[in-house]
């Protein structure tokens, strides 16, 4: 077999469609995110202003959070040393599961490697675990949680995203002496809508379900505390299992969940994933430590960052730009066409110097590629008035119809 073809005709498969990834090559610069370098070539790099980020917050660059990063370097070196339960648990480890445990009002917490992880093992460990489970996916659901669902080999039913009269419908249809795992997020991160938590609590408590909720996209970002849209809807008491990130509002890296000590243990005890990775490094726990912290006592970041989503959102309706309905901080611009999607990002990005990442299938569905914003509080009036007169520029200089505000 010619290997190499093979390869080749499986990237060329990608080009035709329209939907081949190009990795923009930046550096982000400290103290003044959200602008960062690209580098055009190797001798050649100028200024641009990124939209695409998932460091919602900044935090990222906030000083509390590099000062921990430092102070770690310094005391404990760079990396965590091997495993968990090889040399790789740490006090600084300890200390961060403690506190996404109170953050969530759990009784303990496990840290992974990333949220994708996070989710794999968590739902791979629980679905085989349980005799005879059966798992009811929302049809959008992360990659991750779809994985783990399929790599745990239960059986499984996909309802309708959002839909919990099909979830009931699937529920009653189910044997209802089988242990169910109801998996679902609370925002989700293409659409920016958020899910109705407590009806689907109701009909976890109704039929005798576990829940596994996805809080990846609003940890840090709502709540009293920054713990998630169940902790501002006050139902953190209600779902068994809250998994979330440290990489997005937290702005460093790394994944958890949230649950009771017995669930935490199971799933610290038996999810390959979770045993066989190095733990991470002392350094990355310390920062995402201090950002947590800082969070759960300052609300001055949300507050920012949901008028400048508010604010964003009403000027591409102003400019006639079609702004996706979303109830959440996400901004997504509907294209609809892969290559005009990555044409769009292109002339941004070398036209005008703003940098957003084309979102194409399989991250969505054929047909809803789109251009998908995210806001922040560091983002200034002057950088959405010069976004949006940059994108009037690009929408007519291709053609494309705008929407009569």
């Amino acid at each position: 077999m010619d290997y190499e073809k093979v390869f080749a005709d499986a990237i060329a498969a990608i080009h035709d469609e329209g939907r081949y990834r190009v990795f923009t090559d930046i550096v982000r610069r400290r103290g003044d995110f959200p602008r960062a370098t690209r580098f055009e070539t190797a001798e050649e790099s100028r200024q641009v202003t990124v939209w695409c980020s998932n460091d919602y917050l900044g935090m990222g660059q906030h000083p509390d959070v590099l000062a921990a990063m430092h102070g770690a370097l310094d005391e404990a070196g760079a990396g965590a040393g091997g495993t968990r339960n090889i040399a790789g648990t740490s006090h600084y480890h300890v200390n961060l599961e403690e506190e996404l445990a109170s953050l969530h009002r759990k009784e303990a917490a496990l840290l992974f490697t990333s949220g994708y992880i996070s989710n794999e093992a968590t739902l791979s460990t629980l679905a085989r675990i349980l005799p005879n489970c059966v798992v009811f996916s929302d049809a959008q659901n992360h990659a991750s949680m779809i994985q783990g669902i399929r790599n745990s080999g239960a059986r499984k039913h996909i309802f309708r995203h959002s839909d919990v009269q099909h979830l009931e419908e699937l529920l009653k249809a189910s044997d209802p002496k089988a242990p169910k795992i109801i998996a679902f997020e609370s925002v989700y991160s293409m659409d920016g809508d958020i899910a109705p938590i407590k009806e689907i609590c109701d009909l976890a408590d109704q039929y005798g379900a576990l829940t596994y909720l996805d809080e990846v996209h609003a940890v840090g970002m709502y709540g009293r505390e920054g713990g998630g849209i169940a902790q501002r809807e006050g139902l953190e008491h209600r779902l068994t299992v809250i998994e979330g990130t440290l990489g997005k509002a937290f702005g460093v890296m790394g994944g958890y969940i949230a649950s009771s000590r017995k669930l935490i243990d199971v799933v610290r005890s038996y999810a390959s994933s979770f045993i066989f990775t190095t733990a991470l490094s002392p350094v990355l726990t310390a920062g995402a430590l201090a950002s947590v912290r800082h969070l759960r006592k300052s609300n001055v970041e949300r507050q920012k960052h949901q008028e400048r989503a508010a604010y964003l959102r009403r000027a591409f309706n102003s400019a006639g730009l079609p702004v996706m309905d979303a109830e959440s901080h996400i901004v997504p611009l509907l294209v609809g066409d892969p290559v005009l999607c990555k044409t769009i990002s292109d002339m941004l990005l070398n036209d005008h110097a703003i940098y957003v990442q084309p979102i194409n299938y399989p991250t969505v569905p054929r047909g809803t590629e789109r251009l998908r914003f995210t806001p922040g509080p560091l983002h200034s009036d002057a950088m959405i008035e010069a976004l949006v007169k940059a994108l009037s520029i690009v929408w007519d200089q291709l053609g494309l119809q705008r929407i009569a505000a």
